[in-house]
């Protein structure tokens, strides 16, 4: 059962019970006060005549005549019978209904039992035991409470008629409510059923944002705003991993097999030398794949302020202990005035791997033991210009530079994956910044990358 309906049972059932009774209970008070107050009058009916009994010491025709046209038209179908203490009758009215077990009530009634009401049928039946100058009366009295009867019957029809007016109204505007309660919960589920993991997976939407459906629907949104990065790391993480290192595997899996084929002791070192050296480089990728799959999936990585200058030096400072014959001459094209012109905001991480790796390829395509960086801050961020002498990258090779696995002319001989320059790439570009190659010459190399400050910084 859906919870519309729910609803819909369960507030009706629960509101139109407690109407009902609360209109039984009206009636049944009404109907108790009807029999008290009709029962009343048949004790005053009593005493009246009574007291007319007592001023007439004698009894004849003609005061029963006169007695009977004074309280006549007091009760509708009465009966009224008066005994004196013997319980001898002294009066009886000219009525024609009986009193079948007026005996019954008459021997009853005692100075301890100075009341007695009965029903017969419809008929109210009284009988009471009065005293009346110093002498002991009783008196029964039955009649038809007819006017009583016609309000009773009157008020049951208008409380049975309000009670199905209030429940058909009651279940309307509890129809109506549920809908609109319900409707949200619809507007949801119907969200969550179209809900797609990606990049640019929209969030659900509530209309009313202060109640609980609202913070549902917040707290959904966190849950799948965290399942969302976490999918789409996932996704990137393996695309990037099985794309792209199905040929540095291929080439790992190739030197080995190159190992166990030779039985020179010389050859073999030098294989394994240069597995350690292709294994450390295929961990680099890795390592960069995996931050990179971060920032695609919309995951916020930590950035920080870099000092450009101190990174590069550090680096220089590195890889000089891998290849001590090797020395990168760090420069400023400028004067600078302000070291906050040094610093941009970004990922230590990807930007250290992005210039290591052009910084390494400066080395293993060169032809002289140096090579020449040059930093040029500017308004808007900072320009750094590799610059190495060696064979150039033919001109219609160019296109192809920053393209998966792509190794040009120049790279004979020179160990890699082809993957180098575009992880530079595609880090450069998560960073908002831009690459670009040119040639100086015959043999100059310029790799130059223009990163945004992303911070402002004050002069």
């Amino acid at each position: 059962m859906s919870i519309k309906f729910k609803i819909l049972l369960y507030f009706s059932t629960l509101t139109i019970t407690l109407v009902g009774a609360v209109l039984v209970f009206v009636y049944t008070l009404f109907y108790d006060f009807r029999d008290q107050s009709f029962r009343e009058e048949q004790t005053v009916e009593i005493e009246t005549t009574l007291n007319l009994l007592t001023v007439q010491k004698k009894i004849d025709q003609t005061m029963v005549e006169s007695i009977d046209s004074t309280t006549i038209n007091n009760l509708y179908d009465e009966k009224l019978l008066i005994f004196d203490d013997t319980k001898k009758p002294i009066y009886s009215s000219i009525g024609t209904t009986e009193i079948p077990d007026f005996k019954e009530i008459l021997n009853q009634l005692s100075d301890t039992t100075p009341r007695i009401d009965r029903k017969d049928n419809q008929y109210d039946v009284v009988g009471v035991y009065v005293i009346k100058e110093g002498k002991v009366h009783y008196g029964i009295c039955k009649a038809f409470d007819d006017s009583g009867y016609l309000m009773t019957n009157y008020l049951r029809k208008v409380l049975i008629f309000c009670f199905l007016g209030i429940s058909i109204t009651l279940f309307i505007l509890l129809y109506y409510l549920s809908g609109q309660i319900t409707q949200s919960i619809l507007l949801v589920t119907k969200q969550i059923k179209n809900y797609d993991f990606g990049l640019n997976a929209a969030p659900i939407q509530c209309k009313n944002n202060r109640d609980e459906i609202a913070l549902l629907v917040k707290r959904f949104n966190e849950l799948m705003d965290r399942m969302n990065q976490a999918y789409l790391f996932q996704k990137h993480a393996v695309h990037h991993i099985s794309h792209e290192l199905k040929t540095p595997i291929s080439v790992l899996v190739s030197n080995f097999e190159r190992m166990e084929k030779t039985s020179d002791i010389i050859e073999l070192q030098n294989l394994i030398k240069h597995q350690k050296v292709d294994t450390k480089s295929l961990g680099d990728i890795i390592n960069s794949l995996l931050e990179i799959a971060k920032l695609e999936s919309g995951k916020p990585i930590e950035q920080i302020d870099i000092r450009i200058d101190e990174l590069l030096f550090d680096l220089s400072q590195e890889l000089l202990n891998i290849n001590k014959d090797f020395n990168y001459l760090i420069e400023f094209g400028s004067e600078v005035d302000d070291s906050n012109m040094l610093i941009i905001c970004g990922n230590l991480k990807l930007l250290k791997a992005a210039f290591s790796n052009l910084m390494i390829n400066c080395a293993k395509y060169s032809t002289i033991p140096s090579a020449k960086i040059i930093i040029k801050p500017h308004n808007v961020g900072i320009e750094i210009v590799f610059t190495n002498v060696g064979e150039i990258i033919l001109t219609d090779e160019q296109i192809y530079l920053f393209q998966h696995f792509f190794r040009g002319e120049n790279s004979k001989g020179v160990r890699g994956f082809g993957l180098g320059l575009v992880l530079v790439h595609k880090i450069i570009t998560l960073h908002n910044g831009l690459i670009s190659y040119k040639v100086e010459g015959t043999d100059k190399n310029i790799f130059t990358i223009d990163l945004p400050y992303q911070v402002k910084h004050q002069k």
